[in-house]
């Protein structure tokens, strides 16, 4: 692969990236959503539900910088396939043997796994792509991972009626074997490109550049906003004296507003009719207006707020990736990756955690209101800081 590439990758190339990103969603929801359903001595308290959440995330914190600079050094396509792999291995052990000592090691390794496919599925859509294709690609990667975050409750939560969560972990390892030997098959091998020397300064001051800084904030503010919707939005309709039917359309306009504006939200990035920093800015003021519509009593409040910050941070999700790839010097796109990925999942915590703070001292709406004062804060910014110029361009090579 080679920096004078002008075409996209075809289609054959981009689908097992694209179920990669479903299937760390899948994952990471599917499981989550359904962990309290459980009646037997597997999950006995909500302190041990708690922990189990938790153990998926932390090892995503921890490992996923470390994965992608590994994918730096030997090739992200071993990484993302290693992943994989373990992935499968590690749902197996809890489909295997049911025991709650073995859920709480199947969900470690999990995370532990999708630290590895999840970055190097990322860097491997900015490789295999031109500068000028990669707002579709990564539009088209975060369609299937909201679509994964979508179907991961729901689908999740039949399984696990029809087979309890042996049935659940079965279909996971299958799916994270079927997507291996997929990529094995069409995903080519990209080498890793030679690279200077860096310490860590010079790994410091690359991740404090604003160029870094600036979409990754988007993009965990955008995880935030949109973690705050999922698990809230419910808990507002529930308030307002609506059904669970209601409630749950609300969290599936909110993911399906997501992933139906990524492709869009690319093709006009690829097109010229979109910035990176006048999208994002745009994403965050929109979710910042959904949250205060959340705010609003009944049905209309709910759905409005869903609509929007689906919408808001669908549009900052591929351009913020987008934006990364442009400014990293190729031979680190991994570690650029990995921790973008690690920004993310602390808005994923941070997010929520905000508003439960708040909203336990207050009421949720406070809650709902203050994150959105601090998203439109940043969507300011962002507007303020934004120069004339020429749409960002790969950085070159560390010296």
């Amino acid at each position: 692969m080679t920096a004078a590439k002008t075409q996209a990758a075809p289609a054959r190339q981009m689908w097992p990236l694209y179920a990669a990103g479903f299937t760390t969603a899948f994952g990471a929801h599917g499981i989550a959503a359904n962990l309290g359903g459980r009646s037997d001595d597997a999950v006995t308290s909500l302190l041990v539900l708690g922990g189990l959440l938790a153990l998926y995330d932390g090892a995503e914190v921890l490992l996923k910088p470390v994965f992608g600079t590994l994918a730096d050094r030997i090739g992200a396509r071993p990484v993302l396939l290693g992943g994989l792999v373990a992935f499968a291995a590690a749902s197996s052990v809890y489909m295997v043997a049911d025991s709650p000592g073995l859920l709480w090691a199947a969900r470690l390794g999990q995370g532990a796994a999708a630290s590895a496919f999840s970055p190097s599925a990322a860097a491997l859509v900015a490789r295999l792509n031109p500068a000028a294709k990669r707002g579709r690609a990564f539009g088209g990667y975060g369609f299937y991972k909201s679509i994964g975050y979508t179907l991961g409750p729901l689908l999740g939560g039949v399984l696990v009626w029809a087979g309890g969560l042996s049935l659940l972990f079965a279909v996971l390892t299958a799916l994270g074997a079927a997507v291996a030997a997929w990529a094995a098959l069409a995903v080519p091998d990209v080498a890793p490109l030679p690279k200077a020397r860096q310490t860590v300064l010079d790994l410091a001051r690359r991740l404090t550049r604003r160029s870094f800084l600036a979409p990754t904030s988007a993009l965990a503010a955008a995880t935030a906003a949109l973690s705050v919707g999922v698990g809230f939005l419910p808990v507002s309709g529930r308030a307002a004296g609506l059904g669970t039917v209601a409630t749950g359309a609300a969290v599936s306009v909110l993911a399906a507003c997501a992933a139906v504006v990524q492709p869009r939200a690319g093709r006009a990035l690829d097109e010229g009719r979109l910035t990176p920093r006048g999208g994002m800015s745009a994403g965050l003021l929109i979710a910042a207006v959904g949250l205060a519509c959340a705010t609003l009593p009944g049905l209309t409040g709910v759905l409005t707020g869903a609509a929007l910050i689906g919408t808001g941070t669908g549009l900052i999700t591929p351009l913020g990736f987008a934006a990364l790839a442009a400014s990293t010097p190729t031979e680190r796109l991994g570690q650029t990756m990995g921790a973008a990925e690690l920004g993310r999942e602390l808005g994923d915590a941070g997010g929520p955690l905000l508003v439960a703070v708040i909203a336990s001292s207050t009421t949720l709406a406070h809650g709902y209101a203050t994150l959105a004062v601090l998203l439109a804060a940043g969507s300011l910014l962002g507007l303020a800081s934004r120069r004339p110029g020429p749409t960002p361009r790969p950085a070159a090579p560390e010296h």
